[in-house]
């Protein structure tokens, strides 16, 4: 399934209809270039999951911890991940395998890591319709995100 937007506000919906039905253990990987707005989908997520936090991309962190919603959100940026050792460092499979839900932006750079249960979103900007416009396509293999079907723009 794809979906086209042409604004942050767009990106930042379909994140927070996301949020509002994602369950304990999801395991969403987010790829993309810079800029397509992959932070801004986080951000619905957390707002779907009634996370009044300020939402940041940890990218000099790895992983940002939200505990004050509907669930547990692991908000991971593994762009500055060189070796997929480092993440495990970190206790990678604790997060992914807990009650939470884990948001993994750049999950590409890491893929031997993630359990072939995810769903996997690709953000590219669709330059052809317009600077704004960017093409969200949604792949998985788990039932359980059978809720991506009901997304609307």
């Amino acid at each position: 399934m794809k979906l086209l937007v042409n604004s942050v506000e767009q990106t930042f919906d379909i994140g927070k209809q996301i949020g509002e039905k994602v369950s304990p253990g999801d395991i969403i990987c987010l790829e993309g270039d810079l800029g397509t707005g992959k932070t801004h989908l986080t951000k619905g997520i957390a707002s779907g999951l009634s996370i009044d936090e300020h939402i940041t991309s940890p990218t000099f962190n790895i992983v940002n911890e939200y505990n004050e919603g509907r669930l547990k959100l692991y908000h991971f940026d593994v762009y500055r991940v060189y070796d997929p050792d480092e993440i495990a460092a970190i206790g990678f499979d604790e997060y992914i395998f807990s009650n939470g839900v884990s948001v993994i932006e750049w999950a590409n750079y890491i893929d031997e890591l993630i359990p072939p249960s995810a769903l996997y979103i690709k953000i590219s900007k669709d330059l052809s319709k317009g600077e704004n416009f960017r093409e969200i396509k949604f792949q998985y293999s788990d039932t359980r995100y059978d809720y991506i079907k009901e997304i609307t723009l």
